[in-house]
């Protein structure tokens, strides 16, 4: 019986090599050269990787010379290439041919029944590139138990890039070169091996697990002395939204997002009114719109708090701007006066024509001091006390507490 199952393994093996494709008449052809692709130029930024993975075996190309590399790839053809490729074992089966390899990637937790039902309908269906985030972090050896984390990790790890600009493109399908590339940085994390990260892909990562991408864009400012790893999980996302005490206000914080002013670059520039129209406001408890120019501090951070306002009781919630309330208590600097001469070394506020105007803040990398817990927070914004209600999105001890 032994001897019987190791020859049943062997001829599971030698049928690895070969990669189906549900409802093509075309037929993928064995152990082909790479170099013979036509339709793969040498400068065609998956080459490396497709010569790689064919020769490793786990993906094939078509006859006539043909790899199509922007094919896109179904959830069975990529459970397969991904078991193949990490060499997990596969007993043969009587049932589709996929079968085997859905048993093998359930064994070892690279798929779960959770992700999406265990049925030929949806294994047929193309893979998006959510979907193939978290097989590939899985087999990657990444664990989390919040299904929206995956894409955060895997970018943040190296597995998977954006498509330009920050763009996840998290419901775009897969395509075969994508696939490969990939299948080798799992490889890569698997053998031990680093990969290069690109920043602007893990903050849209971020943004789209708890709505925000401050831990990756201002990482030294969210410093914990009591946690030492993952500072992102005191975010508390559940918080975003407050609702006053008598049902007649509801702010959202859809995102907050952090933007890097030194980096002309930063994809969530859009997101604002352009740089050379901003200013801040040096004199909070003024309505002078004078302000001085944000482009004269590029060493900062802008924080933009995207949000949604329903105020149905404009005698007790102010009602002046039409943006959440949001704050940050325990960053603060002693010298009221260098602020007050133009010296942004605390936060200040941002404003376009008047103070108020832009759901924004600015803050300086250096030069503020803060006190022993930092805390970000949204509020409805009551006139009196009895109306307010307080959000606590975060508190931490901050970069400069021993």
């Amino acid at each position: 019986m032994y001897e019987i199952k190791q020859k049943v393994r062997k001829t599971v093996t030698m049928l690895l090599g070969v990669t189906l494709f549900i409802g093509s008449t075309s037929i993928p052809q064995a152990k082909a050269d790479s170099s013979q692709f036509n339709d793969v130029p040498a400068n065609h930024w998956a080459r490396p990787g497709i010569e790689t993975a064919v020769h490793k075996g786990y993906i094939n190309g078509y006859p006539g010379g043909l790899f199509k590399p922007s094919a896109n790839i179904s959830r069975a053809e990529f459970i397969k290439m991904i078991v193949t490729a990490t060499g997990q074992s596969v007993e043969a089966g009587s049932g589709s041919w996929y079968e085997s390899y859905v048993t093998a990637a359930q064994n070892e937790k690279i798929y779960i029944n959770s992700d999406f039902t265990n049925s030929s309908t949806e294994w047929n269906k193309e893979i998006t590139r959510k979907e193939m985030a978290r097989i590939a972090a899985r087999a990657a050896g990444l664990t989390t138990e919040d299904n929206d984390k995956w894409m955060y990790l895997a970018t943040k790890k190296g597995l998977v890039n954006g498509l330009g600009g920050g763009q996840l493109g998290l419901d775009e399908k897969t395509t075969r070169a994508q696939s490969v590339a990939v299948i080798e940085r799992v490889l890569t994390v698997r053998g031990g091996g680093t990969l290069p990260t690109d920043k602007y892909t893990i903050s849209s990562a971020e943004l789209a697990w708890h709505g925000t991408n401050i831990f990756t864009i201002m990482p030294e400012v969210f410093i914990d002395k009591k946690v030492k790893d993952n500072v992102e999980d005191l975010w508390k996302k559940d918080k975003m939204i407050v609702n006053s005490k008598d049902g007649k206000y509801r702010g959202e914080l859809e995102a907050l997002i952090a933007i890097d002013l030194a980096d002309p670059n930063d994809p969530n520039l859009s997101e604002i009114p352009p740089i050379s129209k901003l200013k801040w406001n040096n004199e909070p408890s003024s309505n002078s719109a004078v302000g001085i120019p944000i482009s004269k501090w590029r060493d900062s951070y802008l924080l933009y708090f995207k949000s949604n306002v329903v105020n149905e009781d404009t005698e007790h919630y102010a009602s002046f701007h039409n943006f959440v309330s949001f704050g940050v208590i325990g960053i603060y600097n002693d010298d009221i006066q260098a602020f007050g001469n133009g010296k942004l070394n605390r936060i200040g506020s941002v404003f376009k024509d008047k103070p108020l105007d832009q759901p924004i803040i600015i803050l300086p990398k250096t030069g503020w001091m803060h006190e022993s817990t930092i805390t970000f927070m949204i509020s409805t914004p009551a006139f009196s006390s009895y109306y307010m209600v307080r959000n606590k999105l975060i508190s931490f001890s901050g970069p400069l507490s021993k």
